[in-house]
């Protein structure tokens, strides 16, 4: 039976932060992810996870200055040690809430610059062997340029070349059903063939970013599939609800879902 994860960014946003892990878990919800937890001390994050007896599925780790415009600094020249530090804090929020998942943002940089690809292997690298001392596994999510102009990993068949290549056992892929259709279409076929480098999947309607099975893709047959290719990690639900996030919650039942 499939998992689903609330993602507390995009849903259950009529509640304050701190409030979203009680309005998940009374949806009938197991598990959360978020874009990012830095705002709150971690003891308050997982004291929330506790509370409601739901599990951590995933986090991003540190993008630099958000508000700025950086979305992620992996890629960017002169942010190596910040890098560093950025797993660091993640790892504190990590441990803290049990989570056996991050993703490193890659950054808002041409992935022809100069040094920009060597760079991010750099970072890569450094961020997966420090997460696999702790048992974490490293996500890397290519992310369309439609909603992410400018971002260096854009592209699903760099992004499983680099993981083959390097070869870590921890560092895996973030396939983004919504992502995958604006960049290259092709998610069922995507979905068989990369299914042994996949550690989480996440899912919103293409091409307005609602609830599953509103838009062009037949969610509930990615859903079966997803059974059939007996992918247990969590779906993480990343979109933006239409009309509130309870009264759009209809499809996750129709889905038969383990929440």
């Amino acid at each position: 039976m499939l998992k689903f994860a609330a993602n507390l960014s995009m849903m259950f946003t009529e509640w304050t932060f701190l409030d979203r892990f009680g309005a998940a878990a009374d949806a009938g919800f197991q598990a959360v992810e978020y874009l990012f937890p830095y705002e709150h001390p971690p003891e308050a994050i997982a004291a929330r996870l506790q509370r409601h007896r739901l599990t951590q599925a995933l986090f991003n780790m540190p993008p630099g200055d958000w508000a700025a415009g950086e979305r992620g600094v992996a890629a960017l020249p002169g942010r190596l040690e910040e890098l560093k530090a950025s797993v660091q804090t993640a790892l504190v929020y990590a441990q803290a809430t049990g989570a056996k998942r991050l993703h490193l943002m890659a950054g808002i940089v041409n992935r022809d610059s100069p040094g920009a690809a060597s760079r991010y292997e750099t970072a890569v690298t450094y961020a997966a062997e420090q997460l696999g001392e702790h048992g974490i596994e490293l996500l890397l999510e290519p992310i369309n340029a439609r909603s992410m102009p400018g971002y260096f990993l854009n592209d699903y068949p760099y992004a499983e070349a680099l993981i083959q290549r390097l070869g870590l056992t921890n560092l895996r892929l973030q396939f983004d059903i919504f992502h995958r259709q604006i960049m290259h279409g092709d998610v069922s076929a995507a979905l068989a063939r990369l299914m042994p480098i996949i550690g989480h999947v996440q899912v919103a309607s293409v091409p307005l970013r609602n609830e599953p099975n509103t838009g062009e893709l037949n969610d509930s047959h990615i859903f079966r599939m997803l059974e059939n290719l007996n992918y247990g990690g969590f779906i993480g639900c990343e979109y933006n609800p239409r009309a509130g996030t309870l009264a759009g919650l209809r499809w996750l039942h129709d889905a038969g879902a383990e929440q």
